[in-house]
């Protein structure tokens, strides 16, 4: 059963998701609370984890986040990660007011640029007692140094400065797109791979918009979620790799997975960024991280 959800942020925002119940076993239910990556809204796939997650026994929250899809906020499609940090720590204070959630069996899940921010949540939060990271964002400079070249980065900088400078003037930001099918366009997620998951999504995921700011990217290159991976510990976690990644390239996650410290536990997908949403590959991946989150949470299923 799923239905429409809304819950405030410290800082009066509405963000509005929806709420999956299972349709057996006694409340309350363990929860699972779970946003999406960099732009992407909660119909680019989400919905699928979610029903997977819920036929398991689970309560699952799922929203936009801040300034993209359903949700409220301005500048729309500026992407703040330590504002969407913090909104999931909201979204989880709302999961424990429900009467059907059990407060004290939470679990986080989160994906490519989410995937970061539940490594950094479950890091600070121990209301937080099992997470799943899958794609995940690993370090904002590594990624920069890797897909800006080298001759290219003061002319980067010097996009941010205008930018910033124009706004302090009160002027709209600077925006980019999100992907191009466009060798030659700047754009914010520059692989054949990102172009062709997003545009997929043009009729089941119509709130979605193809551009954020300019600033957007510049947050982007100072986030470093991978310091937060040690401290997690002793909170169960799985870290959900594609070995063929190259939008978060996958050495970098498995660097990251091994200064993790115990419980943990890693999951290798073949293909690319994309491939763990969708097919078969999707079955074989939701059912894994089903089976971490019952291991953890233990849903009674009657």
């Amino acid at each position: 059963m799923r239905q429409d959800i809304e819950f405030r942020t410290d800082d009066g925002l509405t963000l509005r998701g929806w709420l999956y119940l299972p349709d057996r076993g006694p409340a309350p239910f363990p929860a699972i609370v779970m946003a999406h990556g960099f732009s992407a809204t909660k119909e680019m796939n989400l919905d699928d984890f979610a029903e997977v997650f819920s036929q398991g026994g689970f309560a699952v929250l799922v929203y936009d986040n801040r300034n993209l899809g359903a949700s409220d906020g301005t500048p729309r499609g500026e992407i703040v990660p330590y504002l969407q940090i913090h909104d999931y720590r909201h979204a989880i204070t709302f999961a424990q007011t429900l009467p059907e959630v059990d407060p004290q069996r939470i679990g986080i899940w989160g994906s490519s640029y989410s995937g970061g921010h539940v490594l950094v949540v479950a890091a600070i939060d121990r209301r937080v007692k099992c997470v799943v990271s899958q794609v995940f964002t690993v370090s904002g400079s590594q990624a920069a140094r890797r897909f800006v070249r080298p001759d290219k980065h003061a002319a980067r900088r010097a996009a941010f400065d205008a930018d910033r400078a124009a706004r302090y003037r009160g002027e709209p930001p600077a925006m980019i797109p999100v992907v191009s099918q466009d060798p030659s366009q700047p754009c914010a997620l520059a692989t054949p791979d990102s172009a062709e998951y997003f545009l997929s999504f043009k009729d089941r995921a119509p709130a979605w918009k193809n551009q954020v700011t300019l600033r957007t990217l510049e947050l982007a290159s100072e986030y470093e979620p991978h310091h937060y991976i040690p401290h997690i510990s002793p909170t169960p976690l799985l870290m959900v790799v594609a070995t063929a990644d190259h939008l978060v390239p996958s050495d970098l996650q498995l660097q990251a997975y091994a200064t993790a410290l115990e419980p943990k536990k890693l999951l290798l997908l073949p293909g690319g960024h994309f491939a763990p949403y969708t097919g078969e590959i999707f079955r074989r991946n939701s059912a894994e991280q089903l089976a971490w989150f019952t291991e953890h949470l233990r849903p009674r299923i009657t």
